[in-house]
């Protein structure tokens, strides 16, 4: 892979080139916007979706080479508007900036779920401060880190390699530019007219079930062949014809990769249906799919969501003698057994690194020494002990070489920035009365440093992210039992400041294959991270407000949808408040915690029959990527994944095997078209039709919308929901 990104990628540079412009900066401020605010949307819907980068990329490009042509070159104007041609540093800096504006920042959940399920509205300045300091926690980590993580030539973080290559195609290759444009446009404008029919006008395109059509009144058939609206169905054999949930993946992904998450796909199906018809922990009690906790008094003819207000007190802490009356909740059974399935993966997955790629990860570590960490070591500049002559540079990655006629980032801003987020981050716990103490956050903090070494360096060499949610709130529910919004807080800090790490290691690794400076990037990354999450919190803020109602629901909408903030408030319950009561041994859900150790166990027979079989083809084998995927349908609409894995089976088994040199030329364009087109009608939809500026108006009913009645591929509804 290391070769990949050395021959892939050219290792020359222009240091000429300047990324300081007016462009970059308004470009960069402008997507930044557009991006976090779809991605505050994203956040509410009924399936997981994020925000393209590729199009991003595209789209800047587009927009910087019109501001260069069309921009007077000479006056004032052109001086400060206009310098010189669009480059590819610009262009880099508008995708970095605008990348880490892209994502709905964690503490968004946190602030969400309090005001949905505890009715606290904290100050708008507090909530943007403690958004802040989350979101930039992580940024004085990865400076620590990123001599091990960034610069060695094993780490090539290989899911940024395609967005290299894209912009390094962008910039050397414009003779080639004008058709592949031309293809841009054309599919970006039909996708962008198509999009209109599933998303408002049509919306039984999201997913055609003929078993559906065929029996309208059976709810087994609803369960296995539903899927247009959020926890409805799995989805079996439905076709959708919705980009927005389709997505592109498809494009990217490996083939080793779309095999194994198929053949996760196919078990979960059946695992989810052998517990639920098994009534397995009575999952007849509650409902098929679902995020929520439910009480005892709960039936198939009508689910009881557990009113957790029951048994808090007016610290939001666990009354012992409030729970002995209200009982404890359950999980829909489904749910219980995501929950149980992503601890096999996050316990796999170090097992099959050690296995399969411990070489890798030891050289990754050599990187690294407590030295490094030293405040003296620390303070020092990191290009003072670089290497001097030519020759010292030649065991050093090729890229990386180049990046020394840069200035590094200086220590002491990354100290600075993890100074202050540490310093903010405390007195924001305090002054939300969050119930965490100054020691959790400490051990938070830890945890997300220790973390982010081991699951970056694995990021880093295969390109798996690994999640690491669940761990952190099992160790978060045992340190403050008792204590739901404790929890909140600690998973806040313990997950998503390794997220973020990640998240600046990935730009720097990204700055580095584009030559653009690690001051730059530093810059933006920290720009676009602020500009984001000001706007999550303000966008976030008024979708709870207008869509209250169907955000508490337990289905949703094909349209909104509080499955992840469902989810999290649930998980604060179980895991912060009733941790002893759910998970102990001997309590219902004591599996979910005996996953770990048993998911080490799980890549072990593949190593071993490998070894002994080398031709066999078990080293295929991914078995964390199959253990995610044996809950990948406990949530959201699932009518999408069979058309997903029809396509990427289409596009990375023919297409890529029989036109490699047509796949090469415009797969990445293709996709960033589609994505394009669907997020500008997503955009413009969710404001002016969807309800999210106020005011919703739907289209009149009729068949295409199944009479704004029940789920829109016809299948029956569960009468229990409510």
């Amino acid at each position: 892979m290391e070769t990949i990104a050395l021959q892939a990628l050219h290792t020359d540079d222009d240091s000429t080139l300047n990324p300081w412009t007016f462009r970059m900066f308004f470009l960069g401020i402008g997507l930044s916007a557009f991006g976090s605010i779809l991605a505050t949307i994203f956040l509410f819907k009924p399936q997981a979706v994020s925000v393209s980068i590729i199009f991003l990329t595209v789209i800047s490009y587009v927009s910087g080479n019109a501001m260069s042509l069309l921009l007077p070159r000479n006056g004032v104007i052109g001086r400060w508007f206009n310098p010189h041609n669009f480059n590819s540093k610009e262009h880099l800096a508008i995708v970095i900036m605008s990348g880490a504006a892209s994502g709905a920042a964690a503490a968004t959940d946190v602030l969400a779920t309090q005001k949905l399920y505890y009715n606290i509205v904290p100050n708008a300045f507090v909530a943007i401060m403690l958004l802040l300091s989350s979101q930039m926690l992580g940024y004085g980590m990865a400076g620590v880190l990123r001599r091990s993580l960034v610069y060695p030539t094993k780490m090539i973080w290989p899911a940024i390699l395609p967005l290299s290559a894209l912009i390094e195609t962008l910039h050397r290759d414009k003779s080639e530019m004008k058709k592949k444009f031309n293809i841009f446009w054309i599919i970006f404008g039909v996708v962008a007219v198509w999009e209109l029919l599933p998303q408002y006008i049509m919306p039984v395109l999201t997913g055609v079930s003929v078993f559906c059509l065929a029996n309208q009144k059976s709810l087994v058939f609803t369960n296995i062949f539903g899927g247009t609206s959020g926890n409805e169905g799995l989805g079996l054999m439905s076709l959708s014809f919705d980009w927005q949930y389709v997505g592109t993946s498809s494009f990217f992904l490996p083939l080793i990769t779309l095999t194994n998450s198929f053949i996760g796909f196919i078990l979960c199906m059946v695992l989810f249906v052998s517990l639920y018809y098994g009534n397995i922990w009575n999952a007849q009690q509650f409902p098929f799919l679902s995020q929520q906790l439910f009480s005892r008094e709960s039936n198939s003819t009508m689910f009881a969501v557990f009113n957790q207000s029951l048994i808090l007190d007016a610290n939001n802490e666990l009354s012992t003698t409030a729970l002995e009356t209200a009982g404890i909740p359950f999980f829909a059974t489904t749910n219980a057994s995501y929950l149980l399935t992503t601890n096999l993966g996050v316990a796999a997955t170090i097992t099959h690194i050690l296995l399969w790629n411990r070489e890798e990860v030891k050289q990754s570590f050599c990187g690294f020494s407590l030295k490094s960490i030293r405040p003296r070591a620390f303070w020092k500049n990191s290009r003072a002990d670089a290497p001097k002559k030519a020759e010292d540079t030649s065991d050093l990655d090729p890229h990386y070489r180049a990046m020394l006629a840069y200035d590094e980032v200086p220590s002491w801003w990354y100290l600075t920035v993890l100074a202050a987020s540490m310093i903010i981050a405390l007195i924001c716990i305090y002054a939300l009365k969050s119930t965490l103490p100054w020691w959790g956050f400490l051990i938070a903090c830890l945890v997300s440093f220790s973390s982010t070494l081991f699951f970056g360096a694995m990021a880093g060499l295969i390109g798996f992210a690994i999640p690491i949610t669940s761990v952190v709130q099992l160790i978060g529910g045992y340190l403050h039992p008792g204590k739901p919004v404790a929890n909140m807080y600690f998973v806040l800090f313990g997950s998503n400041a390794q997220a973020q790490a990640l998240g600046l290691i990935n730009s720097l690794k990204l700055g580095q294959y584009g030559k653009l400076s690690p001051k730059c990037t530093f810059a933006v990354q920290i720009l676009g991270t602020a500009l984001g999450a000001i706007v999550n919190y303000f966008l976030m803020n008024s979708i709870t407000t207008n869509q209250r109602d169907i955000l508490l629901s337990i289905q949703g909408t094909n349209i909104w949808s509080g499955q992840a903030i469902q989810s999290f408030n649930s998980n604060a319950i179980a895991f912060g408040a009733l941790s002893k009561y759910m998970f102990s041994v001997g309590r219902t859900y004591t599996w979910v915690v005996l996953a770990l150790p048993l998911g080490l166990v799980v890549p072990l027979p593949f190593y071993f029959l490998h070894r002994q079989f080398p031709k066999a083809g078990f080293s295929y084998m991914v078995t964390p990527v199959i253990t995610w995927y044996l809950g990948f349908l406990s949530v959201g609409i699932n009518s999408s994944v069979m058309m997903t894995f029809i396509l990427g089976f289409f596009v990375q088994f023919y297409v890529r095997r029989k036109y490699p040199e047509w796949f090469l030329k415009y797969n990445y364009i293709i996709a960033a078209a589609i994505n394009g087109g669907t997020e500008l009608l997503v955009f413009v939809t969710t404001f002016a039709v969807q309800g999210a500026s106020g005011k919703e108006i739907p289209f009149p009913p009729y068949w295409g919308n199944n009479y704004q009645n029940g789920n829109f591929d016809y299948c029956a509804r569960n009468p229990a929901l409510g």
